[in-house]
């Protein structure tokens, strides 16, 4: 039996419909998808993270180092021990709270919040050891769980429309149309998105990988040889890479010396619960473009996943990045054909291969890569017909999830949105029989993370 064969076997993917080409090739799509996170996350934790007798740059690097690692590590326990095809990256917006409210706003030590972020890990692992996690899951009402994949698609669709340049911040209306004929970046996205949904249309395999790569020739085309100036933001920069890494791995264990006990748990709280239900609903509407759900709406064996994120976060810690989260990008890859843990292995791989070369990410411009996010986003918005728009106990939940998530960038708030209102409008309408002491339970506790997160408790403990 040759290596090929045995892998195929291992990961079961003849008897998921798929072949270790589709999976390797989904694998690589999933990864070009979300290699952003190299580049961006240091970005975003470099406005927290201060290392004395260390430059900028070097402490980029060392993040860029640790971003990938704790990627790895997430990825090939989800491959290996799960067997679905779900990166895991350190999460945007979970690094943006640690670093932009946790120790810019509130002025926590970073080496304290990489703590709150490694206790919060090892509290996943015991929550998903004991059925915890799943059981919470499983309790999301049905209308909300099949309204998680539109929700995300949108969001993937303008979180890619930004980065393209398409849709821009507007003072008047929050956003609005960018210059999109007097702007290079936004000029060849639009060029690449078509490209690429053209290439998506006629079913050509691996359209999603051709329109990013094509695209990013593209824009190194104009930029060396037509009227387009470097500094357009076309190409891609590089950076060199160190791998000294130990200012960052083990710093959290310093942290707990500057613990103070309520605060302290506020800030485990809010990241628990932003990771919580960002997973959950991640893991439920790339199920859902994958058709892994069974017909209650639910992942069947999810706990195995919801491991590896716990895993991934506490390692992730450990080394010195924020929160890790099985990515939403992971439905590019889903889209492409990936079924099994082939596919994250192939992405874990990539990662690990970005160390010992320039790191891929550094040459696949934002705005390329993005176009997979809105091309999938077009595709994940059908998910919405699963829902029963007949019955309007259902479409007012269903409709808030949708909603919610792209207009407050946020995974979570559109399930909070969609769980709390659940309870209450099947009890206005007189449908108890629908509602279970969970429900009620669920929407609490988003209620009391509402007020912590919102309403200023946590700012006036720290």
């Amino acid at each position: 039996m040759g290596i090929s064969e045995s892998v195929s076997e291992y990961f079961g993917v003849q008897e998921h419909g798929s072949s270790v080409r589709t999976e390797l090739l989904a694998g690589l799509t999933t990864f070009l998808t979300m290699s952003y996170i190299v580049v961006v996350n240091p970005a975003i934790l470099m406005g927290a993270i201060s290392i004395e007798g260390y430059s900028e740059g070097q402490i980029m690097s060392m993040l860029a180092i640790v971003t990938i690692i704790a990627a790895a590590v997430a990825t090939f326990v989800m491959a290996v021990y799960a067997n679905r095809p779900f990166a895991q990256a350190p999460g945007l917006g979970l690094n943006a709270f640690f670093a932009i409210t946790v120790v810019g706003i509130l002025g926590v030590p970073w080496q304290t919040a990489l703590a709150a972020v490694v206790v919060e890990g090892i509290i996943f692992i015991i929550l998903t050891a004991i059925g915890a996690r799943e059981y919470v899951i499983n309790l999301f009402p049905e209308p909300v769980k099949f309204a998680v994949g539109t929700g995300i698609g949108l969001f993937l669709a303008i979180i890619g429309l930004q980065a393209m340049g398409i849709v821009v911040d507007d003072p008047a209306t929050l956003v609005g149309l960018g210059s999109v004929a007097a702007d290079p970046v936004a000029i060849v996205s639009v060029f690449g998105l078509f490209l690429t949904l053209a290439l998506y249309a006629r079913g050509i395999p691996g359209s999603i990988i051709i329109g990013i790569v094509a695209t990013t020739v593209i824009g190194w085309l104009v930029t060396a040889f037509g009227p387009v100036a470097a500094d357009a933001g076309l190409v891609a920069g590089s950076t060199g890479a160190t791998y000294d890494i130990t200012p960052l791995a083990g710093a959290f264990v310093s942290g707990f010396g500057n613990v103070e006990a309520f605060s302290f748990a506020l800030i485990v709280f809010t990241f628990f619960f932003v990771d919580f239900f960002d997973t959950a609903g991640t893991l439920v509407g790339v199920g859902q473009a994958g058709d892994f759900l069974d017909e209650n709406g639910d992942l069947p064996d999810i706990d195995k996943p919801l491991m590896a994120d716990a895993i991934g976060t506490t390692v992730g810690g450990m080394l010195g990045t924020s929160t890790v989260t099985t990515f939403i990008e992971s439905a590019t890859g889903v889209e492409e054909g990936g079924r099994t843990g082939l596919t994250a292995l192939t992405v874990a791989a990539l990662f690990i291969a970005s160390l010992a070369i320039v790191p891929l990410a550094t040459a696949i411009p934002l705005y390329a890569s993005h176009i997979a996010l809105v091309v999938i986003g077009v595709v994940m918005i059908q998910n919405v017909v699963d829902i029963d728009w007949s019955d309007l106990t259902n479409v007012i939940p269903a409709g808030l999830t949708i909603l919610v998530m792209p207009f407050t960038y946020s995974i979570a708030y559109g399930i909070a949105a969609g769980i709390v209102s659940y309870p209450v409008i099947k009890l206005a309408a007189g449908e108890r029989e629908d509602i279970r002491l969970g429900h009620w339970v669920l929407a609490g506790a988003f209620v009391v993370y509402f007020v912590v997160r919102t309403g200023g408790v946590l700012a006036a403990q720290v």
